[in-house]
């Protein structure tokens, strides 16, 4: 199972708040509940996050064991 916890680490420490997370990377509120809830989201908007973000995708996405 995938966690974005990372990147909801990431968005605090940068006080990057969640409506304005979603107007920089260009998603839906649909979507971004998604990454809330740790849910299946494609990995078009896991690159699209990182470009946004300037970061890697192990600083918003990993495996839970």
């Amino acid at each position: 199972m995938l966690t974005f916890k990372p990147l909801r680490v990431l968005l605090a420490e940068r006080d990057i708040k969640r409506m304005d997370f979603i107007k920089d990377v260009g998603i839906s509120s649909g979507t971004a509940a998604k990454l809330w809830k740790d849910e299946y989201v494609s990995l078009e908007v896991i690159d699209r996050i990182c470009e946004a973000l300037d970061c890697e995708v192990h600083e918003v996405v990993e495996r839970k064991k």
